[in-house]
């Protein structure tokens, strides 16, 4: 007598939602819920008692820190988005760096030959592939329509289990850009960012991990180069961002540095939606700093897989007409 399989998935029923299924960019690596999950899980499994960071970045990444329980101190840059190291790192502390824009390969390179206890930030930098050895993070809804998601590279790995993330219910924004536009989803844009806050270390959830499996990375990697080369050809006479287009691999953004004021907010009005990286930073630092006129000044224009060479002379249209 045949002997039929005990099926524990349902057939039938209405029609769900299916994707092409290929692979993920980062198979081998740890699937997480979010970065900054992904940075308290190096915190956790290394057992560090304090933490170096730049004023330049995202004051999220202080929610890690800060649960943990652990002191930190803020490190500052130079014009070249390089660190200035002039304090000793205990073995019992580690220095984040962040690969800015992910135009930053080569420092993160010679950062990786002489300091111990490095974590790598590539949350603007999804396509450059982890150094061997190097605790590294990636933020996946930087670079692509899902609602949450985290590579992590780590030396040592978590001895306790992980519950899964859910995270259908963090759609919302990115459904009503599709069925209406950016706009009308920016609210619940904002809403998904603080449901974010303060959550568990989690698995990365099936929804997530699904999307991620249909996307044709190389193609989105070689619309991003394309468009950076478009902006920066015309655009790189006027910055005061020193950029080597050589190390520019699906970078997040161009980095275009003024010293003009009211450019963003002029941009916005002709719906070139430009974010401040980081307004956070302007509270930390004083008007003298380096940081602090970052967070002012640098325009991160949009180049991704949205978006073509038209889209790009728009931008640099209106930009050579403000500036």
């Amino acid at each position: 007598m045949r002997q039929y399989p005990k099926r524990l998935k349902a057939i039938g029923g209405y029609i769900a939602l299916q994707l092409p299924k290929k692979t993920t960019y980062y198979p081998d690596l740890i699937k997480l819920n979010t970065a900054r999950n992904s940075f308290e899980y190096l915190l956790k499994v290394n057992h560090y008692t304090a933490v170096f960071l730049p004023y330049y970045t995202c004051e999220v990444m202080l929610e890690p820190i800060k649960r943990l329980g652990l002191t930190y101190f803020f490190y500052t840059i130079d014009k070249n988005l390089d660190p200035i190291i002039d304090f000793n790192i205990g073995e019992t502390e580690c220095f984040l760096y962040t690969n800015y824009f992910g135009i930053k390969l080569a420092t993160v390179e010679k950062l990786s030959k002489k300091i111990t206890n490095l974590i790598i930030d590539n949350s603007q930098a999804f396509y450059a592939k982890p150094l061997p050895n190097i605790d590294t993070f990636y933020s996946c809804r930087k670079f692509f329509g899902v609602p949450d998601g985290a590579y992590l590279q780590s030396k040592k790995l978590m001895v306790a289990s992980l519950e899964k993330d859910i995270s259908y219910n963090r759609m919302s924004h990115l459904l009503k850009s599709i069925d209406v536009n950016i706009e009308f989803g920016y609210q619940s844009f904002i809403d998904n960012n603080e449901v974010l806050s303060n959550n568990n270390i989690k698995v990365m959830s099936k929804l997530t991990h699904t999307i991620l499996e249909s996307i044709d990375y190389d193609d989105y990697k070689e619309i991003r180069n394309r468009n950076f080369k478009i902006l920066h050809d015309e655009l790189s006479s006027i910055n005061k961002l020193s950029i080597d287009l050589n190390a520019i691999d699906g970078p997040i953004c161009y980095p275009l540095l003024v010293d003009k004021d009211n450019v963003r907010a002029k941009l916005i009005n002709k719906r070139i939606f430009v974010p401040i990286y980081w307004p956070n930073v302007l509270k930390w630092t004083t008007e003298k700093m380096f940081e602090n006129h970052l967070a002012k000044n640098l325009l991160a224009l949009p180049l991704d897989q949205r978006y073509n060479e038209d889209d790009m002379l728009h931008i640099i249209n209106y930009l050579k007409q403000m500036l």
